[in-house]
């Protein structure tokens, strides 16, 4: 593993959520990040196209009563990320 650049340092070995350009939401713990992917583990792999839930409450929900794990490990190629945030900044409205 390399050194997490420092643009992530913040997110390493946290849980957070990946929001891409696609209809797929990642939430897992960060564990490594190279030149073209994120890898986490523990990771709720979650297509909001498949769902009548809004991104917001699906959100909330996942802080309040914990990620709901689906993959072990995911890698995510950081040109398909739109934005990431530790999940416990997640705020309930």
């Amino acid at each position: 593993m390399c050194p997490v650049p420092k643009e992530f340092e913040e997110f390493h070995n946290q849980n957070i959520v990946l929001d891409t350009a696609t209809p797929l939401l990642y939430i897992g713990h960060l564990v490594d990040v190279d030149d073209s992917f994120l890898t986490l583990e523990k990771v709720d792999v979650h297509d909001l196209s498949s769902t009548p839930t809004s991104k917001d409450v699906y959100l909330i929900d996942s802080r309040k009563i914990g990620v709901k794990v689906n993959r072990e490990r995911v890698k995510v190629r950081r040109d398909l990320i739109v934005s990431i945030t530790r999940l416990d900044d997640i705020i309930e409205y």
